[in-house]
């Protein structure tokens, strides 16, 4: 028993501390993509799968763009860029990261209904577009 209530006590301190330190930061890794792709691998893909990546593309880019001026790098804290970690900042960037996952959600509604009516090879080439655009934001500034 004693052993349960150390192994819980030791999970929860380290849950407590994940969330603790994901409260200051302003994007993490895995709103990003991991790969880019030619013209020729998306020609040989579904529809399905071209609408999958088309979001995907769409999340990172919303999801970054906020912050370009600050950093385009994932899992930045707020002090490694200048920032007080205070009450009133840690209170803006959660009413923001709410208020962006609902933007995320309607986002990904609205393209599950119309984006399969567009033409195949202009999801292509929109995804493509998408893919350039966040070449670029990788790239920053330097």
């Amino acid at each position: 028993m004693k052993l349960l209530k150390t192994s819980f006590l030791i999970f929860f301190m380290i849950n407590l501390g994940y969330t603790q330190t994901n409260k200051n930061v302003l994007f993490d890794q895995k709103s990003m993509i991991s790969k880019f792709h030619t013209i020729d691998e998306l020609e040989n893909l579904k529809k399905g799968v071209l609408i999958k990546l088309y979001t995907d593309r769409v999340n990172e880019i919303l999801t970054v763009l906020p912050f370009l001026a600050l950093t385009n790098e994932p899992n930045v804290k707020l002090s490694e860029i200048g920032i007080k970690e205070n009450f009133d900042h840690l209170k803006t960037l959660s009413k923001f990261r709410e208020n962006a996952t609902k933007n995320l959600e309607s986002t990904k509604v609205l393209i599950s209904d119309f984006i399969p009516y567009a033409d195949t090879e202009k999801i292509i080439w929109t995804i493509l577009y998408y893919e350039g655009v966040i070449k670029k934001i990788r790239i920053g500034t330097n």
